[in-house]
């Protein structure tokens, strides 16, 4: 469908006087001209000495998207402690300027980078955060909800997951004051495509072509999940900086099930691997309720952490001699990523800034959906690129320890596009990316001539998927629900122990998963605390 010129710019007039108009009447969106906000923050330190043998009602593994609104929720009656392998957000531009967007992803090393590369089995590079604020410091800032249905499927308490999502909302989402020049354009080039209807601003994941939420603010600032903490009781927070969990361990009573008792831990940057230990509080009383150590590490750390403690498949296990605490089989499988296709635009690179997302076409019921960002490659030079991916794919694929090392990454193969129907899709990514590369509000505004890309046929299509199929960096899995952990996180065959991220969806919410990741950390919390509170006061 093609859209008369005229029309294109009257949408855009009414897509900038909507949003001035959100700017001040949202009700869950931080305000957007508070410029001079600042966040207060917890005790930090990675001082490991300062921190060994002391305890704590819960221990979290991981201070990301997840950990951290969960750690704040669970500060309001009790003592948290959240152990990070990275360092802080604060203070370090390539976080948390906009305009240095992308740099993280550039200087990366081994140990000490706040963003993390692995090359998984399939050959496809990606990334992972390392700082306190996980992948929320490091990804492209785009904020939208996971769908109404995806709240049904994972049989969450409706009420509670959009108050849950204000919550979070309210604390570090910015709608963008006006697009950049790059995000107009791309706009158009999706509602030329026939991404439609136009839905302007919404947090909700609708079918369409939409404006969403940031987690930039107006100024430029970026918000991580490490804001959410001042949502707590700081006097019960103490975050754990630079230190690498290694394992938890377990109290071991007869006849009755491991309880995990603490964990074991290194510095992030010590090659000497001499480990500390810090405890779970013990219970008070003989109810089943009691403190816990929750893994929040991420699809990648989580299921190897469990692993590193003896939970695990036993043959694998036993095949790094680790003793074997649960048998569980499913650790490690269903591994997901979003399979992409991008084309790159632009012929003069270093004529561009880089630039977020803000615009997203969503289409095929919910199945394909279209970004557009400007990311440095180097230090002098950027990428302009218009990407799809498929948000539900079939293939699934599997996860191992590579050795016992904690800092390192595990093997990880996705298997993108080994299912029929997962090519078949791609096919038709690749074409409708081509379709709004080649339109005319993105040709003209690039100085391309319409026919820069030549349009491919289906088989044509099928091989440049083969060969260029990347990610969006969404995986997850690992530590599905119902095989590895029951519908409150716990993980079976074992007490005292929760998983609480990325690790454990089956299949992704379908938008950016970044804010359901947020807002299940609040929901959980706040799950653990009425159930908790309800047995003491019993």
């Amino acid at each position: 469908m093609k859209l008369q010129r005229t029309t294109r710019i009257g949408i855009l007039i009414h897509c900038v006087l909507s949003l001035l108009y959100l700017c001040t009447s949202s009700p869950t969106a931080s305000p957007l001209c508070d410029k001079g906000l600042t966040v207060e923050v917890p005790y930090m330190t990675s001082n490991v000495e300062e921190i060994e043998g002391k305890s704590f009602d819960y221990i979290i593994i991981g201070g990301g998207a997840s950990g951290c609104p969960l750690a704040a929720t669970l500060s309001q009656k009790f003592s948290v402690l959240v152990i990070e392998r990275g360092g802080s957000p604060y203070n370090n531009p390539t976080i948390l300027e906009r305009n240095e967007f992308g740099y993280s992803l550039v200087e990366t090393n081994k140990h000490t980078s706040v963003a993390q590369k692995f090359i998984s089995l399939d050959g496809v590079e990606n990334y992972r955060g390392r700082v306190l604020g996980g992948s929320t410091a490091i990804n492209s800032g785009f904020y939208s909800r996971a769908s109404s249905e995806f709240v049904k499927k994972m049989r969450w308490d409706e009420k509670m997951v959009k108050q849950a999502f204000e919550w979070v909302e309210k604390r570090l989402v910015f709608e963008p004051e006006i697009l950049s020049s790059w995000q107009s354009v791309v706009l158009e080039g999706l509602l030329e495509a026939g991404v439609l209807p136009f839905n302007g601003y919404s947090l909700e994941h609708v079918e369409g072509t939409k404006l969403s939420g940031s987690i930039f603010d107006v100024s430029g600032k970026r918000h991580t999940s490490a804001d959410l903490l001042a949502g707590g009781n700081l006097k019960n927070i103490v975050v754990l900086l630079n230190a690498t969990v290694s394992k938890i361990f377990f109290q071991h009573d007869a006849g009755d099930q491991p309880r995990a008792k603490g964990v074991k831990f290194i510095k992030s940057t010590d090659n000497t691997k001499k480990s500390y230990k810090v405890y779970l509080k013990k219970a008070d009383n003989s109810s089943t309720l009691s403190s816990e150590v929750i893994l929040s590490a991420g699809a990648l750390s989580s299921p190897q952490i469990l692993m590193l403690s003896g939970i695990g498949p036993s043959k694998h296990l036993q095949n790094f001699n680790i003793s074997v605490v649960a048998n569980l089989k499913s650790v490690g499988n269903k591994m997901q990523d979003n399979p992409a296709i991008s084309l790159l635009v632009d012929s003069k690179p270093k004529s561009r800034i880089p630039d977020t997302p803000q615009v997203t076409g969503i289409t095929d019921s919910y199945k394909i959906i279209l970004e557009s960002i400007i990311v440095p490659i180097s230090t002098n030079l950027t990428r302009v690129s218009i990407a799809g991916k498929l948000a539900f794919p079939a293939s699934t694929g599997k996860l191992e320890l590579k050795n016992k090392d904690p800092r390192d990454n595990p093997l990880v193969k996705f298997n993108y596009l080994l299912e029929d129907e997962d090519m078949e899709f791609c096919v038709k990514i690749h074409q409708l990316v081509e379709q709004v590369s080649m339109s005319d509000s993105v040709s003209v505004y690039l100085g391309n001539e319409r026919n820069r890309f030549q349009k491919l046929g289906k088989e044509e299509s099928k091989e440049y998927c083969k060969k260029n199929v990347s990610t969006f960096y969404h995986f997850h899995g690992g530590c599905t629900i119902g095989e590895v952990v029951d519908e409150e996180y716990r993980v079976f065959g074992v007490k005292g122990l929760r998983v609480m991220d990325g690790s454990t969806l089956v299949e992704s919410p379908g938008t950016n998963p970044m804010a359901t990741l947020m807002m299940l950390g609040r929901y959980q919390g706040l799950k653990i605390l009425e159930k908790r509170m309800g047995s003491s006061s019993n």
